[in-house]
């Protein structure tokens, strides 16, 4: 296995880094010092997955031994869990608490390819609390744990892409186009829900089936060093890359990341379910990462319900990422995002540079039900999707209070497509040393009182940005 990055990243890093200290004056909030995972310490037995039964012939599904392995480390107070080199055919496993889980370099985890092998948990998907399959590696209601190593996790998910796309042409014929993505079950990749000072470092993810890895209802966690590559022998359908979901001071670091839809991306909940539950993504740092092919090079929402806040992203380069800054949400979602900063980013061969909206995909975000069915006959998730959000008001998100700076583009397609709400505007947005080279400016739309200063717009149609319905906006 050879995860080699190219030259041509190497050039960026180094260039990012370097415009990065000559910015360096522009100070972290106070929070940021504190986001991520206390310094683990595991006590150094190690236990052997081999030794209790598992198989590294990458044809016998091992699940059953190497939890035995994690179990018995648990059971005995804790430390890591190894396997020799090979390949290991696996379903769900499940991290406990003062284990260690190492993936070292010559180890090849298989995701099975049955559903079956990922039992049925309590969890959240797109922000709705519902049954789902559990992921291949959990961390689950647990303190102090890790996933660490070089190897690979080969989630071998084209199945399951396979199986959405199967589905979804199915669904839209019969306007289900909003709960098809429920209703095709894939596993992620890697999940830590409830868990408390976790770790996840350094290793690889390869075509997972559904979300890379979720980090929902947790504190205290860090994300760094993934490589993440699901663009292989194909593009498959919601294979996000890092997505912290309703949790609290999160550090996501040293990612690289190539996927098909969000690279790194912040969710609170959606819709009724999601005001019902309530809980904020909060104090989260994400740096010194690459989104390659994907939905957004940063992505905020449209999972906004419980509201996106104190949020730290700076040093982040995008390589043909659709979207550079992403924010996103409905009219049904609620919440909204506050306190934002976002500085030193590149971006090379995007397609949007600033991509903001309160009105994302209409035909995922709104659900009616055809008039063929009766709702007290369809599935309880269903319902939670149907429920309406009253009064309607309390639907409609806020943006608000988001600082932007020190952002540098080439090879884009169009610079701003931002567009508020009538009686819902974009409000005190600040835009500070930007630079971008793009084939045209693009709109802003139903915006309030904006900073904008040393914005730089070099448009190859001769194009100005198109400011409408917006008071206190003003581009030079």
């Amino acid at each position: 296995m050879n995860f080699k990055q190219p030259i041509k990243t190497l050039f960026i890093c180094f260039l990012s880094l370097t415009i990065s200290l000559a910015f360096a004056d522009e100070k972290d909030p106070k929070w940021a010092k504190k986001v991520g995972s206390a310094k683990l310490k595991f006590k150094k037995k190690e236990f052997v997955a081999n030794d209790f039964g598992a198989n590294p012939d990458g044809l016998t599904l091992t699940s059953e031994a190497i939890q035995k392995a994690i179990d018995a480390c648990a059971e005995q107070g804790g430390g890591i869990v190894v396997l020799k080199p090979g390949k290991y055919l696996t379903g769900s496993l499940f991290i406990k608490s003062k284990v260690k889980f190492k993936i070292d370099e010559g180890v090849e985890l298989l995701g099975s390819q049955n559903i079956k092998d990922y039992p049925i948990i309590d969890t959240r998907i797109a922000g709705m609390e519902m049954k789902w399959p559990a992921a291949l590696l959990n961390i689950i209601d647990q303190k102090n744990a890790a996933i660490e190593g070089k190897g690979l996790i080969n989630a071998q998910g084209k199945v399951f892409w396979e199986l959405y796309w199967s589905m979804r042409k199915e669904y839209e014929a019969k306007a289900l186009r909003w709960i098809v993505d429920y209703d095709a079950q894939r596993p992620r990749t890697v999940l830590v829900q409830n868990g408390e000072n976790i770790q996840l470092k350094d290793f690889n993810i390869r075509q997972a089936g559904f979300w890379s890895v979720q980090v929902l209802y947790s504190k205290y966690v860090t994300v760094d060093g993934l490589v993440i590559r699901n663009n292989i022998d194909g593009k498959g359908p919601s294979t996000d890359g890092v997505d912290i979901d309703s949790s609290s001071w999160i550090l996501v670091q040293n990612c690289d990341i190539d996927c098909n839809d969000d690279n790194f991306c912040l969710k609170a909940g959606r819709d009724w379910d999601g005001l019902r539950v309530n809980r904020p993504t909060e104090y989260v740092v994400i740096k010194d990462c690459i989104a390659r092919k994907g939905s957004g090079l940063i992505t905020l929402g449209s999972e906004t319900s419980g509201t996106i806040k104190h949020v730290l992203v700076k040093n982040l380069t995008g390589l043909g990422t659709s979207n550079g800054i992403n924010m996103k949400s409905a009219l049904t979602r609620g919440g909204g995002l506050e306190d934002i900063y976002i500085k030193n980013l590149r971006m090379d061969s995007v397609s949007t540079a600033f991509q903001i909206g309160k009105n994302w995909n209409p035909s995922y975000s709104y659900s009616t039900l055809p008039k063929e069915y009766e709702y007290d006959k369809v599935p309880v998730h269903w319902q939670k999707m149907l429920n309406k959000v009253e009064p309607a008001e309390k639907g409609i998100p806020v943006f608000k209070d988001v600082y932007i700076s020190n952002i540098r583009g080439v090879g884009i397609k169009r610079a701003f497509n931002i567009a508020g709400l009538d009686g819902s505007p974009i409000v005190n947005f600040t835009l500070n040393n930007l630079d971008l080279e793009v084939e045209t400016a693009g709109n802003i739309s139903f915006a309030r009182d904006w900073i904008i200063k040393d914005v730089t717009i070099i448009s190859k149609d001769k194009s100005t940005v198109d400011v409408k319905n917006s008071t206190g906006v003003k581009l030079d």
